[in-house]
């Protein structure tokens, strides 16, 4: 079959798999993107950050390659800063691994607290003013990186390594950042990586701060198009809906994220209905805690059920299979030529063996892909004519070696982690407090 495309996914949460609690995304953060992370990202792991980030993104497409995912895009945010040697060690990773890799630079450039409704009138002023120091890029520099990876790896390793661009999220950039990013996408046809309206205090800040929902924003601004992957998509109403459909934009579909944060569930039928094409993504190893897109596939084909009396209006499994390739394909902007077994496509394929538990006894391919493999049955995976896992390795990847080093760094990430977490407790109260009033306020 073809291989699996993972549509989204935040490489920089690799080491994270099993830190956290559920919680609510807006708390979640605290401890994923730390607001202060200045002074605190530093120590044990300052000398060796690039090994760090190497390390961590091929720990990820090795365990990507070993269930059949050929293809990862990767929204990558980076704590601090983003630095260009970051970026070559990210995707030499990806380069190593043998994966195709469509990477983007997540990295917000306001104030933490004009991120969200409330927030700056909630926080003391000392919090306030150490947010207000928290190290910041400026447009220039965000695009002085996105020059760099563009120049130095979009169509690098035989054309594995792609880029893409990424605002984060509408209210987390500048507008004349957001237009930047827009042309840059246009003028090397990029993928557009932007959540949008993943919460209900989304919807809220849509409502409170732009007098509008962020989708509505984003088309106001006229930067909604056929390059955006909107991320998430599930506080929208129907109008949203119209404008996505509309727009040609693709929608990444998140379910096991969306319940460990409760986040809600993202409307699929209607979506497919006005012709959103859809596709699946694991997010980040701290809200997942795997990179397992055959539980996400399944997640997928069950949990609309609780959306939807009418039985009739559940995805099927073979709207989830398509997603969770074809759509992953036209979301990093290459379904003319990944995602299907024909002449003049590329030979990104997976082969699974039958003669397991998943496939004993045969009684339907596509859903028994859906409801039953669980990435165990893989045996080939081949990206770009080139075998990349057979036998149970990967070619090329000493994987004992890679775990223990992961191991290795993984106390000097616990020691900034730790130091983190203080911070994040401390306004933990401030941003449950605005979670509290977001919810008191009527949708409209």
């Amino acid at each position: 079959m073809p291989g699996l495309v993972n549509a989204h996914f935040h490489s920089p949460g690799n080491f994270m798999k099993g830190c956290l609690e559920g919680m609510p995304l807006e708390l979640f953060m605290l401890y994923e993107v730390p607001p202060l992370a200045g002074d605190s990202a530093k120590g044990g792991l300052a000398a060796q950050a690039d090994r760090f980030t190497y390390v961590r993104t091929l720990l990820g497409a090795v365990e990507m390659l070993r269930r059949g995912i050929t293809t990862v895009h990767d929204d990558a945010y980076h704590v601090p800063i983003v630095t260009h040697t970051g970026l070559d060690a990210m995707l030499q990773a990806y380069a190593d691994a043998g994966i195709r890799a469509t990477v983007a630079i997540d990295q917000p450039n306001i104030v933490e607290y004009d991120k969200y409704p409330f927030l700056r009138d909630l926080l003391p002023p000392g919090e306030r003013a150490h947010m207000d120091a928290a190290p910041l890029q400026s447009e220039a520099e965000l695009l002085a990186a996105y020059h760099h990876l563009i120049t130095h790896w979009h169509g690098a390793a035989g054309g594995r390594l792609r880029a893409a661009v990424s605002c984060s999220a509408p209210q987390r950039v500048t507008p004349s950042y957001f237009r930047a990013l827009s042309a840059l996408s246009k003028q090397h046809d990029l993928p557009f990586n932007i959540h949008i309206l993943e919460t209900r205090l989304q919807r809220v800040l849509g409502q409170e701060v732009f007098g509008e929902s962020l989708v509505k924003y984003v088309h106001r601004l006229g930067l909604l198009d056929e390059r955006m992957m909107v991320i998430h998509a599930i506080w929208v109403d129907d109008e949203d809906i119209a404008l996505l459909a509309a727009s040609g934009c693709t929608v990444a579909h998140n379910p096991v994220c969306n319940l460990r944060l409760g986040s809600g569930i993202m409307p699929w039928r209607k979506l497919s209905d006005a012709g959103v094409p859809l596709c699946l993504g694991t997010d980040e190893m701290n809200t997942d805690d795997t990179t397992n897109l055959w539980a996400v596939t399944k997640l997928a084909g069950m949990v609309h059920s609780l959306a939807d009396a009418d039985c009739r209006r559940w995805p099927q499994a073979e709207e989830v299979l398509h997603a969770a390739i074809r759509g992953g394909a036209r979301a990093i902007r290459r379904h003319a030529d990944l995602g299907q077994l024909q002449p003049g496509f590329r030979a990104d394929l997976v082969l699974l063996d039958l003669d397991t538990h998943a496939f004993t006894p045969l009684n339907d391919l596509r859903r028994q892909l859906v409801f039953c493999e669980d990435g165990s049955s893989v045996r080939y995976t081949i990206v770009d004519g080139r075998v990349v896992f057979e036998d149970g390795r990967i070619a090329g990847i000493d994987e004992k070696a890679l775990r223990a080093e992961a191991r290795a760094l993984h106390a000097a990430f616990q020691a900034v982690a730790a130091r983190q977490s203080g911070d994040a407790e401390r306004l933990a109260p401030y941003y449950r407090a605005m979670l509290e009033r977001a919810q008191a306020v009527a949708l409209r």
